[in-house]
């Protein structure tokens, strides 16, 4: 009896010291600090083609299922870049994808969970959310550096705003 009983108490008096030496969590979720952009294939100035009149979503199209907002192809790139700034060392290279028939290999900024179900569809075009209000002033931006939150907390406080519902299955697999 006196052998179980040993390893049982060191088992629960080590647990006891580690976790008077765990801090109580504050009950308050830590702020979110915005990310360094991420180091790109190519530089990509979202400020200068919104400011020559391009969309997000003439670039980023959604589609079925509508999970995510695409990257664009090299072609539409290429659709202007075939005679603009064609003497740029990053045009170049962004040609020669295009010519070897692969897209530029951006890296994400903004990623979501796998066991998150988020629908850019439903978002964008159903509840008329602006991409803006996850992504932030993008059109402002030199480089994309995640600037927003795409946490539990902060996608609840927006459904909050916007009076839709918080039910766990509506973003999680409920099986």
């Amino acid at each position: 009896m006196h052998r179980r009983f040993i390893p049982i108490a060191a088992t629960l008096i080590l647990g006891a010291f580690l976790a008077a030496q765990t801090p109580a969590p504050s009950g308050k979720a830590k702020p979110f600090e915005p990310k360094p952009p991420p180091e790109q294939p190519l530089p990509f100035s979202h400020k200068v083609h919104v400011g020559l009149g391009a969309q997000c979503l003439d670039c980023h199209k959604i589609e079925d299922p509508g999970f995510l907002a695409g990257y664009p192809v090299t072609g539409t790139c290429m659709a202007c870049h075939a005679a603009i700034k064609t003497d740029s060392p990053h045009i170049q290279k962004l040609a020669e994808f295009d010519k070897q028939g692969k897209d530029v290999p951006w890296a994400k900024v903004y990623k979501v969970p796998d066991y998150v179900y988020f629908s850019h569809e439903w978002h964008h075009k159903e509840a008329k959310i602006a991409c803006q209000e996850c992504h932030g002033p993008v059109a402002e931006r030199e480089a994309i550096f995640q600037e927003k939150a795409t946490n539990m907390i902060a996608c609840m406080a927006c459904h909050d705003r916007h009076k839709a519902s918080n039910e766990c299955n509506l973003c999680h697999d409920a099986q």
